[in-house]
């Protein structure tokens, strides 16, 4: 994998991961307001910057749609809180995601989650709705579309990732296979990639991008199949 570099990224500074240690000690709007200006310069500003060279990367890979702002490839600092009994006001972590086509309708698409201690990168869709479900169980039985999966799952997984999303115990009523790989799909409910590890010595420098990317095009596979397959 090349090394990718940018004018403007230089990494995510010491004070990035600072931020987000704080917060999760003083996760309370009065602390935010008063810190608003280390969240500006260590949170918002250098991951706008990694979203414009991770989309210049990532666009050698697949067609991604790399907005760098809030609420487009960077997931918003604020917790929705309405529906849940955990009433903390912020997260604290810093995600990132690249997709392609329209947004609401991406199916999978690359992903990056920076904590306090550690990084997690990956690929895929963390969830199906009712009909996507349905799509995809079809998919993993169709001759042509399951062996498309079959070696996709194959090269990622060769590629020493665990493809995950398996939640159920048992086949889905109406379907019945002998065939252990096909059986296994068909006992997720989302099909997606990831790894989670402590920060790397380069989150701090311009080439964090590469050590995202090297990650990214080897859980490219999955992506590829769920875009051309379910898309």
């Amino acid at each position: 994998m090349p090394e990718f570099d940018s004018s403007s990224f230089v990494g995510f500074p010491a004070e990035t991961t600072r931020f987000l240690r704080d917060l999760a000690k003083n996760n309370a709007k009065p602390w935010f307001d008063a810190h608003r200006r280390e969240y500006e310069d260590y949170w918002v500003a250098p991951a706008k910057e990694f979203v414009v060279a991770a989309g210049e990367a990532l666009r050698e890979l697949a067609p991604v749609e790399a907005q760098p702002k809030v609420n487009g490839s960077i997931f918003r600092v604020n917790r929705d809180v309405r529906f849940s009994t955990d009433k903390r006001p912020y997260k604290d972590h810093l995600d990132f995601w690249f997709w392609e086509g329209e947004r609401n309708a991406a199916v999978s698409g690359f992903y990056l989650r920076i904590t306090a201690d550690g990084v997690g990168i990956g690929a895929g869709a963390h969830s199906f709705d009712k009909d996507r479900l349905a799509a995809y169980r079809g998919a993993v039985i169709d001759p042509k579309s399951g062996k498309t999966l079959r070696d996709a799952v194959s090269e990622v997984e060769q590629a020493k990732f665990d493809v995950l999303g398996e939640h159920y115990k048992g086949l889905p009523r109406g379907f019945d296979t002998d065939d252990e790989f096909v059986g296994r799909m068909l006992r997720h409910s989302a099909l997606w990639v990831g790894e989670d590890q402590p920060a790397p010595k380069v989150l701090g420098s311009k080439r964090f991008v590469s050590w995202a990317m090297t990650r990214w095009s080897k859980m490219e596979p999955l992506h590829r199949w769920l875009v051309d397959t379910l898309q």
